[in-house]
């Protein structure tokens, strides 16, 4: 299983993160931040398969996968991407 980390700090609340993820691990927070939007949350760690989309593609560079396979992941996200 993954170990998802989000930065809240950095994250600045784009949502693409959600678009992008398959298995929709993240959302957005019920009410508005201090910081003028809803943040992103993890809701549902367990439904992640590890593509990395998230951590790849997120501009902020907000989100990190931790699990022992990243590069072989990223590989097999990149390659079916390509398909």
């Amino acid at each position: 299983m993954a170990k998802i980390k989000l930065n809240q700090h950095w994250c600045k609340g784009c949502g693409l993160c959600i678009e992008i993820c398959p298995k929709n691990v993240y959302d957005r927070e019920a009410n508005v931040s201090a910081k003028g939007f809803r943040d992103i949350i993890i809701k549902n760690p367990d439904a992640c398969n590890q593509c990395m989309l998230c951590e790849l593609l997120c501009p902020d560079i907000a989100i990190t996968i931790e699990t022992k396979n990243k590069i072989s992941n990223i590989k097999n996200t990149n390659a079916n991407i390509k398909k």
